[in-house]
């Protein structure tokens, strides 16, 4: 009798776990950036907001009545 067929199965190369790591870190740092710019979005946002509000409340207390150039004799 003739000896059975000697298959060997050669494994895929594994990747490096350095390769994985940098990989890794790549996708964090990417991931990182986003939510830094979202959030600095966000602020830039809310600021402009703000700043439209002050501008409206100081344009509204420039045409307040001046009570207390009243008092004082300023006009």
């Amino acid at each position: 009798m003739s000896e059975p067929f000697f298959q060997q199965i050669v494994p895929l190369p594994q990747a490096q776990a350095e390769e994985v790591l940098l990989v890794q870190q790549a996708s964090y740092d990417f991931f990182a950036e986003v939510r830094f710019r979202q959030a600095f979005d966000a602020y830039c946002e809310h600021y402009q907001q703000m700043a439209e509000q002050h501008r409206q409340e100081l344009e509204a207390m420039r045409n307040d009545v001046n009570v207390l150039g009243w008092f004082g004799g300023w006009s």
